[in-house]
């Protein structure tokens, strides 16, 4: 991926970014129509054909629904998470944790037009709770797999 093609995760707002514990943030520049990246972002069944971070993907993206997901970087554990909500073509949110909410985990798609064409795609976690300083220790970091989440759209979408 050029560099030209990056989007500085800094000037991605976030809603309250400062009560989370960490944050994993990447942004890129697509060159396709937010309906179309919304297909893509959208279509669960589909993750395996293009998407390089998750080795497992199960369920339907649909509005109160769960899916389960197992990444590249975590093949050990599959993560539940819900689909908190979905407004067309531009924010799916998805969350998951524990009970009591002593550890969170939530994650953000937005899809946004850019005023030269195209879209810039952010896709953001944010994870919190009582118990989130013990958990991350122990976590890898996810960088890398959020900066290939959004190239691997970008592939899929631009062809």
């Amino acid at each position: 991926m050029s560099p030209a093609t990056r989007i500085d995760p800094a000037s991605v707002s976030s809603p309250n970014p400062t009560r989370a514990a960490k944050t994993y943030v990447a942004a890129i520049a697509i060159n396709a129509t937010a309906e179309e990246v919304w297909a893509v972002l959208t279509d669960g069944s589909r993750y395996l054909e293009w998407n390089t971070t998750v080795l497992r993907f199960d369920g339907d993206i649909v509005e109160g629904k769960t899916v389960t997901l197992v990444a590249k970087v975590s093949p050990e554990r599959p993560f539940a998470v819900k689909v908190k909500k979905l407004d067309a073509p531009h924010l799916m949110v998805w969350s998951g944790g524990m009970p009591l909410r002593l550890f969170t985990g939530e994650r953000r798609f937005t899809v946004v037009a850019r005023p030269q064409g195209g879209v810039t795609l952010t896709i953001e976690e944010h994870f919190r709770g009582l118990l989130a300083p013990l958990f991350l220790r122990s976590m890898p970091d996810l960088q890398s797999a959020f900066d290939d989440f959004a190239s691997d759209v970008k592939r899929r979408v631009e062809g």
